[in-house]
């Protein structure tokens, strides 16, 4: 698929979200599980536009949301959703009342939540969160079975109902790792413990996109899809459709003899006579200073290296000696990453280059950058 971006109609940086991309994505991945698909559109949806992600999410296949925040939550109803979402990671002193009034469930990791959530917010729809191996969120195995009974107590009062058990895998990204069984044991048993304290959670969820795709011991009755809305799966198990691709225009071209150094520090000098072509996209447009000496983009359908260091607001790309190996002029449209089917990168290259995740590189993106959503495709291509 080619996506009609040219320099006529792109005068500055520009990063697209292909919606049609999200929806295909959570199609693809309905097919590895029977259970509901949360789609998970915290950080922005994770960099991509957090209504655009939900609607697009919404049009595959998904029922609920799951975010972080409270105020993540907040934006997905003032945006007029009424599917069911979910907010974990809050504070104690969040606003449980305000949560409960517009209908958002809360993770319960804790005794200290579970008091605050019943004190501030009676009738609050909870789900129980089990750590489950990453000594992170959720309540430890120690305190889980009081967690548990205090919970009970507190729904017998009409304080909360206990919808949900959760927990999260550590390792799900390594299929067949041995952390993942000792999690969905701890699982099993903490889905017992609760069980047998008298609650009956009808949401059960351990596992989020690698674990949905990778490893059908973990699915309960639902899953939480996250990274896979916008095309990443860390398992590499399934081939999905990545939502985002950045361009934008030459700023400068200039011709530059053998031994010119470039940018700041001067680390990087031409071996020869070139030309250099100047990006407006640098690291406070998410560019990672990390993958210097190793980035590339598309120019002219050709890949030309990165070189110095990567700015605050720019890039230089050696463009090479001969014009016609690589045509590039003022204006001429650099691809900085998108789906990788034209010989671009992707985001895989940049976290490859940087040292890091996609996940990473995708939730940096700054808000400057012109941002564009289309619906290219809602298939993943064979």
């Amino acid at each position: 698929m080619t996506l009609a971006l040219d320099a006529p109609t792109v005068s500055r940086p520009t990063l697209t979200i292909d919606a049609g991309a999200v929806t295909g994505n959570v199609a693809t991945i309905r097919g590895y599980t029977r259970g509901e698909i949360m789609a998970v559109v915290k950080a922005d949806g994770f960099g991509h536009g957090m209504v655009d992600v939900a609607r697009a999410a919404i049009a595959g296949g998904a029922t609920r949301f799951g975010v972080t925040s409270l105020d993540e939550a907040f934006v997905l109803r003032d945006a007029g959703f009424t599917q069911p979402v979910l907010s974990w990671l809050n504070p104690v002193d969040a606003d449980f009342a305000a949560a409960q009034a517009r209908d958002v469930e809360i993770a319960v990791p804790s005794r200290a939540h579970l008091d605050a959530v019943a004190g501030r917010a009676p009738g609050a729809r909870i789900h129980l969160q089990l750590d489950t191996g990453l000594a992170r969120d959720g309540a430890s195995p120690a305190e889980w079975p009081a967690l548990c009974a205090a919970a009970r107590r507190a729904e017998q009062r009409g304080l909360v109902t206990v919808v949900g058990v959760m927990g999260h895998l550590p390792c799900a990204a390594q299929p067949g790792h041995p952390a993942n069984e000792w999690g969905r044991r701890r699982f099993a048993w903490g889905v017992r413990v609760a069980r047998a304290a008298g609650l009956r959670p009808v949401d059960r969820h351990l596992a989020a996109t690698a674990a949905t795709v990778s490893d059908p011991a973990s699915h309960h009755t639902m899953s939480r899809i996250g990274a896979g809305l916008v095309g990443i799966d860390e398992s590499q198990t399934v081939r999905l459709r990545l939502a985002l691709r950045l361009v934008a225009p030459l700023v400068t071209v200039r011709t530059v003899g053998p031994g010119t150094p470039v940018g700041y520090g001067h680390t990087w000098a031409t071996p020869r006579a070139t030309r250099l072509g100047l990006v407006a996209v640098g690291y406070a447009d998410g560019l990672p200073r990390s993958a210097h000496g190793r980035a590339e983009v598309l120019v002219s359908g050709v890949r030309r290296p990165v070189v110095g260091q990567i700015s605050m607001d720019m890039i230089v790309v050696d463009l090479g000696p001969d014009p016609a190996a690589c045509p590039a002029d003022v204006g001429t449209l650099v691809t900085i990453f998108g789906w990788g089917e034209e010989g671009e990168p992707t985001v895989a290259d940049w976290a490859r280059w940087a040292g890091t995740s996609e996940h990473e590189i995708v939730i940096r993106l700054g808000r400057r950058l012109r941002r564009v959503v289309v619906n290219c495709a809602t298939e993943v291509p064979a």
